[in-house]
């Protein structure tokens, strides 16, 4: 008995003549390696179909050229060697392909005062586009931090003050009972007010960028603000976190500036887009900031 031939439909012409800009499959489950980490990926893989009497792509190809996230650390060699093989079994069909990863980079951070540490999670995203022989990186980072906002500080220090002129009106001032003053409810009867705030950098990578420099522009940013979210605390951790979220009063706009400045400074980007959001604990709504540079743009 003769083995029958499969059908290949995708090989079929296609009733209607029209390319087609991307042809893919998102959210593939895959492991990936990161900064000696194996962590769990979701991929984006797909081609351009420019060939417009050909009725599919060949998706099967690309899912099997995704094995090798499993093998060798994620770099931009790997992904370019991603796409060419994209490109290599659609050769006729396709002259553009793109590749995204989304994971958590999962970092192990200390306490800013006690040994403690523990572990916080960063979203990323890595996308790599390969278009008629020219490549390029982007990656996208979301980092948690505190804002505390300077107007609601100078009112609650406003505040502070005038109950200390309705405490101490006409009485002789006495050293302890200041310092007991400024120690009970009576002397903070204000504070400012703070939130969990996020930035997401997306950056173009320098096009001779050897490594991901994930690491290393997160600390960067970190710095940056100042107020990075903690992991394991404890009370002097805390009351150190409370005396960086004073010396760093931002509103959403000096975030973005702080961030689109300290990055400037890296070699590995070419563009950057800062864009911060403060999830306002005053407002029902949230204050956001944007700014956005290229390398050699006026």
């Amino acid at each position: 008995m003769n083995a029958l031939t499969l059908p290949d439909v995708a090989a079929q012409a296609s009733r209607q003549t029209l390319p087609l800009d991307w042809v893919g499959m998102c959210g593939i489950a895959t492991p990936v390696l990161i900064d000696g980490q194996r962590l769990s990926a979701l991929a984006d893989a797909g081609v351009s179909l420019d060939d417009g009497e050909a009725r599919g792509i060949h998706m099967s190809r690309l899912y099997l050229a995704l094995e090798l996230l499993e093998e060798t650390a994620l770099s931009p060699a790997l992904l370019r060697r991603i796409l060419q093989q994209f490109l290599d079994s659609h050769e006729g069909l396709s002259h553009a392909a793109s590749l995204s990863v989304h994971t958590d980079l999962l970092l192990k951070r200390p306490a800013l005062i006690s040994p403690l540490v523990g572990w916080k999670s960063y979203p990323v995203s890595i996308e790599a586009h390969l278009k008629n022989k020219m490549f390029h990186v982007e990656l996208k980072i979301q980092i948690a931090y505190s804002s505390t906002c300077p107007c609601s500080a100078a009112l609650a220090r406003q505040l502070i003050q005038q109950q200390f002129v309705d405490d101490f009106a006409n009485k002789k001032l006495e050293h302890a009972e200041i310092l007991s003053w400024l120690g009970s409810s009576n002397g903070i009867v204000a504070t400012p007010h703070s939130q969990r705030s996020t930035a997401t950098l997306t950056l173009r990578l320098n096009a001779n960028a050897n490594e991901l420099p994930l690491l290393s522009l997160i600390n960067e940013a970190e710095a940056a603000l100042g107020t990075a979210v903690q992991t394991a605390v404890k009370r002097a951790d805390e009351q150190a976190f409370a005396l960086a979220n004073g010396q760093n009063l931002m509103f959403c706009e000096d975030a973005a500036r702080r961030l689109s400045t300290a990055l400037s400074r890296s070699p590995d980007i070419v563009a950057l887009d800062v864009r911060v959001v403060h999830a306002e604990s005053l407002h029902a709504h949230d204050a956001v900031a944007q700014s956005r540079w290229t390398r050699g743009a006026s």
